[in-house]
């Protein structure tokens, strides 16, 4: 049985302490909230009073219950008037010995039984709870902003929580509507401890130069179809806020990783925070807007002049190959593609015709543009047919020696000026450009899967690349309306080097018992907005193919950090793929 939670203190209304006062009264619980003068009261009182409102506009409230609600609050400045409440909340600002002070504060005035709860998203909660006699019973409660829409709420225990007061703690999160995980004491908790490294390592490869803040953004809300990119990120939460996040969890963990990039501490310290200060990686349109307006001398533009394509070869014919047809063909394109034996060729232009025929149903393609797409496809086992072809793009197995072998054959058969593109995904391009006696005309050209629905294209220049060819094949993402993002030829290019040390993260707090997949999954869909969480997308993807991304990271990079987890590895070792093999990190013979 779980205790009765009834009423609840909170200590600070700023923008999330009277975010939770809303939540809690709108649950039918008594609020005694409290902060340091009149003005803070009022301020927090007119930010309730603004919530509500717009609540009742949107027809999510009536009078009667925003009135109900107002009933159940009571505001003021004198901390004694907390000391009946059942569990006292502090959200005051992120600093630890202003909290630890409160603590003790709240220690001597709160009965023996009252439990003590910290909104920190990153201060440790076991310094906290030693401030005061009963360690036993300080959790961490961390809501996520804005409190009354966001479901998620981290549980932070101790090592020495009482488990009552945990099931207590977890009781009410739910009472209150929200979705409570569980989550150990440690830098970030389960939702910063995952996503703000991912930011820190995005702010870095912004800082080294290696992608534009709009090309970062765009492939990470494209290619991984995120809300936001990182860098609208840090600048929606605030540089100096990022800042100190990141400071705290590397204070605990000393992991290089958590550190953070030196960008960061300059645009902190130039007073460049974001939205709130009307710039940050972006400019905005003022102070506190989230309109995004062009910087002097900003053009967008890609250098170089587009040669002109006509007719695209591509060879292979897995899933990628064949989407890749497809989207050509439907865009105008002359198309050949060549497979290895007849069979494989009648097979990929089954599939296609079974895409195409899908996109009919929905209503997404005629009957005509079908057949116009499919008289534009020539099936081939030759080679040799691709020398009228402007653009070749090959997407065959990801092994050099294969992909090697392939452009020393295009160099041989292809016409002079023709762009020989590699759809690798973490190969590097320029050991396919050194194959051919022309490395200048040779480019990555990276979908994601499946190629028709995914907008984006990741386009790598090697060092030997020239701008015409990164401009051709700009013009022929344009045609084929996909988003192209440049960037240079290292491992993982932008999406995969961002992505796959997140999810390598997810692995290992998995395998130290942190926190369970599904809260860990939970966690980051309701507090990052995410459409799957890291263990959902291990398992599409499939965890032999992010061992191997993660392999190839590694091996680049030689970041300790980005290490394969033991646990990954062990679980492709005995087969447990994903959903492809029935088995991941979810058993899904048992749904």
């Amino acid at each position: 049985m779980t205790r009765d939670i009834s009423t609840v203190g909170v200590v600070g209304l700023g923008t999330m302490g009277a975010g939770i006062v809303e939540v809690l009264a709108r649950a039918g619980l008594t609020v005694v909230a409290v902060d340091v003068s009149d003005e803070a009261i009022a301020r927090g009182r007119a930010r309730i009073a603004e919530s509500t409102a717009r609540a009742a506009a949107r027809g999510k409230l009536t009078e009667d219950q925003q009135r109900d609600i107002f009933d159940r609050i009571t505001l003021g400045t004198d901390l004694n008037s907390v000391a009946a409440a059942d569990l006292v909340l502090e959200a005051i600002p992120e600093q630890l010995e202003q909290k630890q002070e409160l603590f003790a504060r709240l220690d001597k005035i709160c009965g023996p039984d009252t439990i003590l709860a910290t909104n920190t998203s990153s201060l440790s909660v076991t310094e906290l709870s030693v401030s005061t006699t009963r360690s036993s019973r300080v959790v961490g409660l961390h809501f996520f902003n804005p409190a009354p829409v966001m479901k998620l709420v981290e549980v932070v225990r101790t090592v020495v929580t009482e488990p009552e007061v945990l099931a207590d703690v977890v009781a009410l999160a739910e009472r209150l509507g929200k979705s409570p995980v569980v989550a150990g004491d440690r830098a970030g908790f389960i939702a910063n401890g995952l996503l703000f490294a991912y930011l820190n390592h995005a702010a870095s490869m912004y800082e080294q130069k290696y992608a534009t803040r709009e090309d970062i953004d765009a492939a990470m809300r494209f290619g991984c179809g995120l809300p936001m990119g990182p860098l609208a990120v840090l600048d929606l939460v605030g540089i100096d806020t990022a800042y100190e996040i990141l400071e705290q969890m590397y204070r605990q963990s000393r992991d290089r990783l958590h550190a953070p990039a030196p960008i960061l501490k300059q645009m902190r310290t130039a007073g460049l925070l974001g939205r709130k200060s009307g710039r940050g990686f972006y400019t905005y349109e003022q102070a506190g807007s989230p309109v995004v307006v062009a910087e002097a001398g900003e053009t967008g533009a890609v250098a170089g002049t587009p040669r002109d394509v006509r007719a695209v070869g591509v060879v292979g014919t897995g899933t990628m190959a064949t989407g890749i047809v497809e989207v050509f063909a439907k865009s105008g394109y002359d198309v050949v593609y060549v497979a290895r034996s007849e069979e494989k060729v009648e097979r990929v232009r089954t599939a296609l015709i079974r895409s195409l025929d899908k996109q009919i149903q929905r209503g997404r393609l005629t009957e005509e543009a079908k057949a116009d797409a499919l008289a534009r496809v020539t099936g081939s086992t030759r080679l040799d047919d691709l020398a009228f072809a402007d653009l070749v793009v090959e997407a065959v197995v990801e092994e050099l020696s294969v992909k090697q072998a392939l452009f020393e054959n295009f160099d041989e058969i292809c016409k002079p000026g023709a762009i020989l593109a590699t759809t690798t995904s973490s190969l590097p391009v320029i050991d396919c450009a050194v194959a051919t006696s022309r490395p200048g005309d040779v480019v990555g050209m990276h979908f994601f899967n499946p190629a028709p629905v995914m907008k984006l294209v990741e386009v790598v220049r090697t060092v030997a690349t020239t701008d015409d060819v990164v401009a051709t094949v700009h013009e022929v993402c344009r045609r084929t309306r996909k988003h192209a993002v440049d960037c240079g030829d290292r491992a993982g290019f932008i999406v995969n080097a961002l992505l796959f040390p997140y999810l390598n993260d997810a692995a290992r707090m998995l395998q130290a018992n942190y926190a369970t997949a599904e809260d860990i999954d939970t966690a980051i869909k309701l507090g990052a907005g995410y459409p799957m969480g890291p263990f959902e997308l291990l398992d599409v993807v499939g965890l032999d193919v992010s061992l191997a991304i993660q392999r190839v990271l590694f091996a680049e990079f030689r970041e300790p950090g980005w290490s394969p987890v033991p646990l990954l590895e062990h679980l492709v070792t005995a087969g447990y793929l994903g959903r492809k093999t029935g088995r991941g990190f979810r058993d899904y013979a048992k749904r």
